[in-house]
């Protein structure tokens, strides 16, 4: 049986502020289920396997949780809206060498999820002497 990614969720105790984050930072669209304390995520209508999510409330249990990856445009302009809307760099700015941009960032909750942006030509930059 193969395994197939179907959505996601992001949890927190102020979920509001995470509608406000996510919306900011991905212009996710984030509408609130009528009648609970839930909040639906519609990434784009393109995007497969992994096209939609979730906000609620943190559950009672510990969530340890996954790492998801989010593609974005531009790694320097994400990084600038993160803290601009509240989150936190976990890790820097680091090249996968020839294929790509990564940072660890952190939503006003402390969740973390890595942004990555395609790039051939990325390469890190030389150690100093």
């Amino acid at each position: 049986m193969a395994g197939h990614l179907t959505n996601f969720e992001i949890y927190g105790d102020e979920p509001e502020a995470l509608v406000a984050f996510y919306r900011g930072l991905f212009g996710w669209r984030i509408e609130r289920v009528e009648g609970v304390d839930y909040w639906r995520i519609t990434l784009d209508a393109e995007a497969a396997p992994l096209s939609a999510g979730g906000i609620a409330r943190r559950p009672r249990f510990e969530q340890q949780g996954w790492m998801n990856f989010v593609e974005v445009d531009s790694i320097d302009e994400t990084i600038d809206a993160v803290t601009r809307l509240g989150g936190s760099i976990v890790k820097e700015k680091t090249a996968v060498p020839r294929t790509a941009w990564h940072a660890v960032i952190a939503d006003p909750a402390g969740n973390t999820c890595l942004v990555w942006q395609h790039d051939p030509t990325a390469f890190p930059m030389p150690e100093p002497d």
